[in-house]
């Protein structure tokens, strides 16, 4: 095993992690920096008392400027029509007396739009933990089934995670989960920015038969703290010609299927 980094180095790694992130859990930085929990606690207090970060349970969030995740309705403003043919496509999936987990976000959000505008779909369930995609569905009962998962509700994107998230989800199996992200990167896998949301994706994915990943191209390329899945346990990738062709090459090298709608 190679030597801890010294002190400041550790706390300067570690400022840079959270500021891409947004957050990050004791438990996460400890098993990155592989050093104790009681270190790490020792390196945010530090890094606290000098206004660099502010000390939550369980781990602590960015107080200055950084990488910032946006709010659902700023997300909804980029790459609209993108999103849009993204959700057509991942729709277009889906068959009468199916069920379909869906994750909280702007493209998933898309999805359930164009879900919803099928007059062909009978005996549909949808699963979700996005309150607004909820709504979104609500037009299309009684032809969908409308399950939304307990949880707390994160104000910014209108979701519900943990605690009591995950209970649902691991009493249920459905036949198809689209999954979105903030990254996607042959090495890295599927991540996302924000950790209590990555909990919740990678049980999505351990819930249903396959799980399909839905990314605009400007998520290609990079990857975050809260891991989700490798590219192995996915079943595809539907993303949008924003995508640079480097990165949609790299990804199909994996052998993962890769649709551009």
């Amino acid at each position: 095993m190679s030597e801890p980094l010294p002190a400041p180095l550790r706390r300067e790694r570690m400022l840079e992690l959270i500021g891409r992130a947004g957050f990050a859990r004791v438990a996460e930085l400890s098993e990155a920096f592989q050093v104790s929990d009681v270190t790490i606690r020792s390196d945010l207090d530090a890094l606290d008392a000098q206004q660099s970060i502010r000390r939550v349970h369980g781990g602590a969030v960015l107080r200055g400027p950084g990488v910032r995740e946006p709010s659902f309705e700023e997300a909804l403003e980029s790459s609209a029509e993108e999103k849009r043919r993204i959700g057509e496509a991942a729709a277009g999936l889906v068959v009468s007396g199916s069920s379909v987990l869906l994750d909280v976000g702007t493209t998933t959000a898309a999805i359930a739009r164009a879900l919803a505008d099928r007059d062909d779909l009978e005996d549909v369930t949808v699963i979700t933990n996005g309150l607004t995609i909820a709504l979104e569905l609500e037009r299309a009962i009684p032809r969908f089934q409308v399950v939304v998962t307990g949880g707390t509700l994160r104000p910014l994107q209108h979701s519900l995670v943990e605690p009591l998230a995950a209970v649902l989800l691991e009493r249920m199996h459905a036949d198809v989960a689209f999954i979105g992200c903030t990254g996607v990167h042959p090495a890295g896998g599927i991540t996302n920015v924000n950790l209590p949301e990555a909990d919740l994706k990678r049980v999505m994915v351990g819930s249903a038969t396959r799980a399909i990943v839905v990314a605009d191209g400007s998520k290609l390329g990079r990857t975050h703290l809260g891991r989700i899945a490798s590219i192995e346990e996915v079943a595809g990738l539907i993303t949008g010609d924003s995508a640079a062709p480097a990165a949609l090459d790299a990804i199909r090298d994996t052998g993962l299927p890769v649709t551009v709608a």
